[in-house]
């Protein structure tokens, strides 16, 4: 028997209709800024998608271009400058960053209380302590998707294969602050498919094209893809979608799984920033 498909799409339309329902509340728009340096042709479409998320909800949002040849204390200037303006709730530095700039260091420039994508370190370390308050869009997306299967988080042994801090580090903590066991694997990880397959939940967020198989998979587990990656002119994840859905019980599809729920957690988080 196949997997319950769990669709980000249909889940992020409602979180977006319970923001128009919330913002009818207040008496300003909530404004986002988004800041790209340089013109990656897939940050660019990503940015589109999140600007045409914003107008769903009636918020204000602006894109910050930059060429790419910027310094790094120009590009915290320019963080700076957004601190300090009233009509901007949250901001966001589009990732990724060229490699003559520390991403940590420009994030760490953003003030906690415009921090959208919860990665200063205020806000991780509020998520690091059990204080969840503003949270990282995937990993929150994550929380929410595996919500939808009804099924209990606490005393499930759950694996993140990946330890970034944008994915695989914070939704660990999450998962154990809902009191999962947690197991993270990572690229010196020995018998990967031995550790994969002892997991309840099991969070894909590699990178690597179809890297997690059926062999990899215990039957009946919620399998939650992160990755998205182009292959021979379509998307894949980091699951082999079509034979991991005959094992999984649940498992998110790529696209229309992770991605759009990452999208509404970045609206809801700038709801959050606004209303403070």
């Amino acid at each position: 028997m196949s997997a319950e498909i769990l669709n980000g799409t249909r889940l992020a339309q409602r979180i977006r209709s319970q923001i128009r329902q919330k913002l009818k509340k207040l008496k300003f728009t909530p404004g986002l800024a988004v800041v790209q340096v340089g013109d990656d042709p897939a940050s660019t479409l990503y940015i589109k998608h999140k600007q045409r998320d914003c107008e769903k909800v009636h918020f204000h949002s602006e894109v910050h271009r930059i060429p790419v040849d910027i310094t790094q204390q120009a590009l915290i200037d320019k963080v700076m400058a957004l601190n300090i303006r009233e009509d901007i709730h949250g901001i966001l530095v589009q990732m990724p960053l060229p490699g003559t700039i520390d991403a940590q260091v420009v994030i760490d420039a953003i003030v906690p209380d415009k921090d959208v994508d919860g990665l200063t370190p205020f806000n991780l370390g509020n998520l690091f302590i059990n204080r969840e308050t503003i949270t990282p869009c995937t990993p929150t997306g994550i929380i929410r998707l595996i919500e939808l299967t009804r099924e209990p988080i606490e005393g499930k042994h759950a694996v993140c294969v990946g330890r970034s801090h944008l994915v695989g580090k914070p939704v660990g903590v999450m998962l154990l602050n809902r009191n999962a066991t947690v197991t993270y694997c990572h690229s010196r990880t020995k018998n990967l498919a031995e550790v994969t397959k002892e997991a309840d939940i099991l969070v894909a967020a590699v990178g690597k094209p179809e890297f997690i198989t059926a062999d990899m998979v215990k039957q009946g587990a919620t399998v939650i893809d992160v990755g998205i990656n182009s292959v021979a002119e379509r998307l894949v994840g980091d699951v082999k979608f079509e034979e991991v859905k005959e094992i999984a019980g649940f498992i998110t599809p790529v696209p229309g799984g992770v991605g759009p729920l990452t999208r509404a957690m970045l609206l809801e988080n700038t709801l959050k920033l606004a209303s403070r």
